[in-house]
């Protein structure tokens, strides 16, 4: 409902409340109705059902099926191996169910266990749980809110609502009803949300909502629904499912193709049950997750803490990043950008500018060694007068011109006035919006100056106050404000901004040259968030800017329409958020949301990768986040995109190495029966192969660097298979080439007669795996450009599986457990010589997709104009 639109009357009848507060009895009935002042949370599952829940996964399926196969054929190992996998899987996605359950605690955690109350005539206190709706409640300063509240009356009361509403600072507050349509909530001046905290002065206000019902409730109510599904959780099922389709088409056309042979039903059935164990990449899971998990601690050296693996991937995948303004792409420390002074007759006898002596006085701050404590804005004033060097300290003028009396700022005046003692007599100084100081001007020009001057300075994003100042002979007992703050001289003006991050503009030149698309999405005013958007670059001729009101008008379809023309959304709510977020998704985009407020929670649970601050984050907003960046700057994201790229082309990388080595496996035992050879190879040597031979290169390549174009290239599609790009066929053909060799292998070996026949083709399929995965470190460049030893872990790995695979051929115990015979050396440099084919195979596919680029397009194109070399972005520099 909108409360704040009501004036006082209207409420207390909506809410049947009493001037004189509730009744005790009435309280205990209202609490019966209502439920008790607190955020509710949905049903836990056991942690049994949480368990199974995570063994429902497709691809889990297919290994524990593979599981069973690799039992029936009598390869113990094999299964427990892939069961280990199966559980170490099971319980990391077991762990991260706990962060919704998490996310709601932090919500609950929020708010003081007590709170004052008004009850039949007099104050009372009672446990926040325990306030109802008609409530009068009492606040002051310090004091959290501890339910939604329509303010009754207010001294000065300012309250801090950016962990609600994205406002970097607090907000005067008024009982006064508000006119027009509807508001947002950082413009609700004569409301208090509950989850604020009061910051200054004190009020009364009548509880509207409670519990649920509350702003922070309906926020709470958004948690509780499902995450997004990242885009390697998507792929992986996807693999899975065609993976077993795939393998059971095979292994149905050998069976029947042995039984139209005349072969045996049994022979025929283990021989398919060899095929499917395979063709099953046990060790692809594992692989992943350590990929993951190394590249998470990466991230991690780069001020990037990751709460959940697959969001490391999901860095890769990013086409939007929506990111807050305040201390993210800006630094959260208000400033004055320059002080702007008007000569007056009183320069002289203050030793200073009047408006740098008004900029030391007039304020509430508190000084604590060399630390300022009070208003941002004030404090701004202060440290700018202390570096320009004033004649004297700021403390030093305070007490050469002390202060007697103080009319505090409120949300009416707009202004604040200090009188200190000066010559003799009284200096008046008034600080507050231009508006409402050029109010109080004398009659003369400078009215019409000072209203072009802040106009110019707002189109720049900058926060402008006015000072003016009069003198008094003497001060009246009861002076008055109205006498006070009229007919005042000009003294000058100050502006103020939050500055821009350093590194900032380039942060976001990288974004745009990588094809990601960065939007601001703030609670502050429209203009000031314009102007800075345009500073840093990311707002262009073709962005366009839109308030939450404007969003509030639009129908789905229609803001659907114009979401990705959209680069900076102002004042906006935290439903409006998430709608943001989904829209985009519908658009098939895979959206970034960074925040550190309550109001964040919902739209960091529900992007593909929500990112919460760590410095000003609240603990909602990290728990409801994939990632936190420790060090709350735009730059961190932009490196750790360039690493989730990376971490997903190795990703690719394995999973090409291992499926061509398990299609070449499922190639040889297919086409041998069919060319009526006998079993090439024994299920012993493919469970080693499988965990040996591809597991541990496998490995290696998650250490591969980044691509020279990684950041330079657009996104991956939103649905691309990891097949995608050549990947399918690559499988396929260089599979093929290595079954040839194998089952060439063997043919030779058994028309010579050789009795070591099955070690030479075991020895060659094994190292011919091994040539591959040196040539696909990279989609583009040879290997003799890349360095043959530039991933020294790949390398150590390459020649430890080098040196296994020989002890296989050649200890005599490795040859009873292996059923290997040792080879001569001729025969061994024979094996090593086929082999490499595969090796060149792959550099020649390289240089052949060379030529058809040179010949497709002769010319590259140059690069646009203002963008940047973004290879120098890595993980391990900061900004």
């Amino acid at each position: 409902m909108n409360w704040h639109l009501f004036n006082l009357d209207e409420i207390r009848e909506l809410t049947k409340a009493s001037r004189d507060g509730l009744r005790v009895a009435d309280a205990k009935a209202r609490l019966l109705t209502a439920g008790p002042n607190e955020l509710t949370q949905k049903e836990k599952k056991s942690a049994l059902s949480i368990f199974i829940d995570q063994l429902r996964d497709f691809m889990t399926l297919v290994l524990i099926a593979a599981a069973i196969i690799s039992g029936i054929v009598g390869d113990r190992t094999d299964t427990i191996i892939i069961l280990a996998i199966v559980v170490l899987n099971a319980l990391l996605g077991f762990l991260q169910q706990f962060r919704a359950e998490k996310a709601m605690e932090a919500l609950n955690r929020m708010g003081d266990p007590t709170c004052s109350v008004w009850r039949e005539g007099g104050p009372e206190t009672i446990p926040v749980r325990a306030v109802v709706p008609g409530d009068i409640v009492l606040l002051d300063a310090g004091n959290v809110v501890p339910a939604d509240l329509r303010l009754l009356e207010t001294q000065t009361l300012t309250v801090m609502e950016a962990a609600l509403t994205g406002e970097s600072v607090p907000v005067q507050k008024s009982a006064q009803a508000l006119s027009g349509d509807m508001h947002s909530l950082g413009d609700r001046l004569n409301m208090a949300y509950k989850g604020t905290q009061v910051t200054n002065g004190r009020g009364r206000g009548l509880v509207v909502a409670t519990g649920m019902n509350t702003e922070i409730g309906q926020i709470a109510r958004l948690l509780q629904a499902p995450e997004s599904e990242t885009p390697l959780q998507s792929r992986m099922r996807d693999f899975g499912k065609n993976l077993s389709v795939f393998v059971l088409a095979i292994c149905v056309v050998l069976f029947i193709v042995g039984l139209l042979r005349g072969e045996a039903p049994l022979t025929m059935l283990l021989l398919a049950i060899s095929l499917a164990v395979a063709a099953i990449p046990e060790a692809l899971p594992a692989l992943i997750t350590i990929a993951l998990s190394r590249g998470a601690a990466q991230l991690a050296r780069g001020k990037a803490l990751v709460r959940k693996l697959t969001a490391v991937e999901t860095l890769g995948s990013v086409t939007y990043i929506c990111t807050d303004k305040t201390g993210t792409l800006t630094q959260n420390k208000m400033t004055v950008a320059g002080a702007e002074p008007v000569p007056t007759p009183l320069d002289e006898e203050a030793g200073m500018p009047l408006l740098h002596l008004a900029m030391a006085l007039n304020h509430s701050v508190q000084f604590q060694g060399t630390e300022l404590v009070g208003d941002p804005t004030e404090t701004a004033l202060v440290r700018y007068v202390r570096e320009e060097g004033a004649a004297g300290s700021v403390e030093l003028l305070m007490e050469r011109f002390p202060i007697v009396r103080e009319l505090p700022f409120d949300s009416d005046r707009k202004i604040m006035t200090t009188v200190h003692r000066f010559d003799g007599g009284h200096l008046v100084l008034v600080k507050g919006a231009a508006e409402s100081v050029s109010e109080r001007l004398l009659p003369g020009p400078r009215r019409e100056e000072l209203a072009a001057r802040v106009a110019g300075l707002a189109a720049e994003g900058k926060r402008v106050l006015a000072f003016a100042f009069k003198t008094i002979a003497q001060l009246p007992e009861e002076a008055s404000g109205h006498m006070l703050e009229s007919e005042l001289a000009f003294a000058g003006i100050a502006a103020l901004y939050d500055p821009p991050r350093p590194g900032i503009a380039k942060a976001i030149a990288a974004c745009k040259s990588a094809g990601i698309r960065p939007v601001m999405i703030t609670g502050d005013h429209p203009q000031t968030a314009a102007a800075i958007a345009r500073h840093i670059g990311l707002l262009e001729d073709e962005g366009r800017v839109v308030t939450g009101k404007e969003l509030e008008g639009w129908s789905g379809p229609e803001f659907e329409a114009v979401v990705e023309q959209i680069a900076v959304y102002a004042r906006v709510s935290p439903s409006q958020k998430l709608r943001i977020v989904e829209a985009l998704q519908r658009r098939k985009q895979y959206v970034a949301m960074t925040g550190d407020g309550v109001n964040d929670a919902p739209s960091l649970r529900k992007a593909n990768i929500g990112i919460a601050m760590g410095i000003t984050g609240t603990d909602v907003s990290k728990e409801a986040a994939h990632m936190i960046l420790l060090d709350d700057n735009f730059s961190t994201i932009v490196k750790a995109v360039r690493e989730g790229r990376r971490i997903y082309d190795n990703i690719r990388r394995f999973v090409k190495y291992i499926m061509t080595c398990n299609t070449a496996e499922i190639w040889t035992i297919f086409l041998a029966p069919l060319l009526g050879l006998p079993m090439p190879l024994l299920p012993v040597h493919l469970l080693w192969i499988n965990l040996v031979t591809d597991g541990l290169p496998g490995l290696a390549l998650s250490a591969e660097k980044a691509e020279r174009n990684i950041m330079t290239r657009p996104p991956r599609p939103a649905g691309e298979s990891l097949f995608a790009q050549g990947n399918g066929a690559h499988i396929l053909w260089v599979g093929l080439l290595m079954a040839a060799l194998t089952l060439g292998t063997q043919a030779v070996a058994l028309q010579k007669a050789l009795p070591h026949w099955q070690t030479l083709v075991f020895t060659v399929l094994s190292l011919s795996q091994l040539g591959h995965v040196w040539a696909i470190r990279s989609d583009e460049e040879f290997i003799y450009r890349k360095g043959f030893f530039s991933n020294p872990l790949l390398t150590l790995t390459l020649a430890g599986t080098f040196l296994l695979q020989l002890a296989v051929v050649y200890l005599p115990a490795a040859n009873a457990l292996f059923h290997t015979q040792p080879l001569t050396l001729r025969e061994l440099l024979s094996c090593i010589a086929i082999a490499a084919l595969p090796f060149h195979a792959v550099e020649l596919e390289k240089w052949i997709r060379a030529r058809r680029r040179s010949h497709a397009a002769p010319v590259a194109p140059d690069r646009r104009p203002g963008s940047c070399d973004n290879d120098h972005l890595s993980i391990q520099s900061r900004s």
